[in-house]
């Protein structure tokens, strides 16, 4: 029984079947809610599972000029990637997988799924799929250090780099949860960046470079990396639940995986709210608005929780 529970844990909960399903939901409830707020009728719940099991019956074509094992394995190691975080973020009570300074480790196992969205473009030698390749790498700098800096703010403030640690924290101090809202501003902004998601969908504007980065990926492959960009939604979504809003702690059993699901799903209300709100903007416009507005407030949090912390002793 030992020996088959950590299977259980990377194949089911949290693991592979729990990202995939979870994602493909969020992807649901973030086009249904954008569709009611344009008055719009939306997808059927099913939508995004009948697209995902269409994808995987269609053909995969690999361009002549790509790398081919480099393309068709770059989808696997996002979603790999992925499910390495989630067992490092709590789920339910507290993370699967729980050390000091995981959090660096999640912000860092994140960052990959970027990367290979970068090089998928990169490789696949369309045009269209370079300049989104480009796009990616270009946003990838301007909304990292702000998402960085605006998950630093809460873990000084716990004093541990523990992501489970610092839901406890805020779980034992609601009060100072009101306190985190600019970090939590600038965190769920930056998140809109990472999943390139309006106003940032500039990797994969369609009326400019048809697909972007994917364009060349067809099929299974396609599939994958559409069902990792919603995985990422996933882990996104619990990194800033553990880091701003106290995780699911104080709550035990079934009880905190659906105040996990509650919590998550909140902040995916959030996103869908600021992508129908706002219209694409230009590359040059995001990386300002991420150097010159959302690391200042980041690094404000940061410097506030700084002394917050020397206040409280």
């Amino acid at each position: 029984m030992e020996s088959i529970l950590p299977i259980a844990y990377i194949i089911i909960f949290p693991g592979f079947l729990f990202l995939a399903v979870y994602g493909l939901f969020l992807q649901w409830f973030d086009r249904k809610l954008c569709a009611v707020m344009q008055n719009r009728m939306g997808p059927p719940w099913f939508q995004p599972y009948a697209d995902f099991v269409k994808l995987l019956a269609k053909e995969v074509i690999v361009p002549d000029a790509a790398d081919s094992a480099m393309f068709r394995a770059l989808p696997f190691f996002a979603i790999a990637a992925l499910m390495t975080a989630l067992v490092s973020i709590p789920v339910g009570r507290s993370a699967l997988f729980s050390f000091q300074g995981d959090m660096i480790a999640v912000i860092y196992l994140l960052t990959i799924p970027t990367v290979t969205f970068f090089l998928a473009g990169w490789s696949s030698t369309s045009p269209y799929s370079t300049v989104g390749a480009m796009r990616v790498l270009t946003q990838l700098f301007a909304y990292e250090v702000p998402l960085m800096l605006s998950l630093i703010g809460p873990a000084i403030l716990a004093g541990t780099w523990n992501l489970t640690e610092i839901s406890a924290f805020f779980s034992a101090h609601p009060g100072l949860i009101l306190l985190q809202l600019p970090g939590f501003a600038a965190a769920l902004i930056a998140l809109q960046g990472k999943l390139e998601r309006m106003p940032f969908d500039i990797p994969h504007a369609k009326n400019e470079i048809v697909g972007g980065q994917f364009t060349e990926y067809t099929g299974r492959l396609f599939g994958f990396f559409c069902l990792a960009v919603d995985m990422e939604m996933v882990v996104g979504a619990a990194l800033i639940n553990a880091v701003f809003m106290g995780g699911s702690l104080g709550t035990h059993g079934f009880a905190a995986i659906v105040v996990f699901l509650f919590k998550t799903l909140f902040i995916a209300f959030l996103l869908a709210v600021l992508k129908v709100l706002m219209a694409r903007i230009r590359i040059e416009q995001m990386v300002n608005f991420c150097w010159k507005y959302l690391a200042p407030v980041a690094m404000a949090q940061v410097a506030f929780n700084i002394f917050l912390k020397y206040k409280l002793g």
